[in-house]
């Protein structure tokens, strides 16, 4: 869905700083942006290595990550508690959708302003 609207050849993320999770692992691939921070995954068990475990340097980059998407999640979860973004919007209004996230949004970075 993100190579949909966001095509990989338009280097939408070449400026930015993007942290996800472990659902976008192939994004590294596919986007060419150096500020990409995705965590690293667990290393799975193998007869080889029957109990795999973390470098301490993997840890901490996986808990720095934590620690800065904690207040994403928390900012949409904050934000979807509003009825106007869980419900349907009945309007004829082309983006009109658009225009309601962004204003709330910004209402609800003035809540966590205070």
């Amino acid at each position: 869905m993100v190579q949909q609207e966001l095509p990989p050849e338009l280097e939408w993320f070449a400026a930015l700083h993007v942290r996800v999770d472990l659902g976008y692992l192939g994004m590294k691939s596919e986007y060419h942006g150096e500020q990409l921070a995705i965590p690293t995954r667990k290393p799975r068990r193998s007869q080889q290595h029957p109990h795999p475990q973390w470098s301490e340097e993997q840890k901490a980059a996986n808990t720095a990550l934590r620690r800065v998407r904690i207040f994403i999640e928390q900012a949409i979860g904050g934000m979807t508690r509003s009825n106007i973004l869980v419900h349907t919007l009945r309007n004829r209004i082309e983006h009109f959708e658009d225009d309601v996230i962004g204003i709330w949004a910004g209402l609800w970075n003035l809540v966590l302003s205070y």
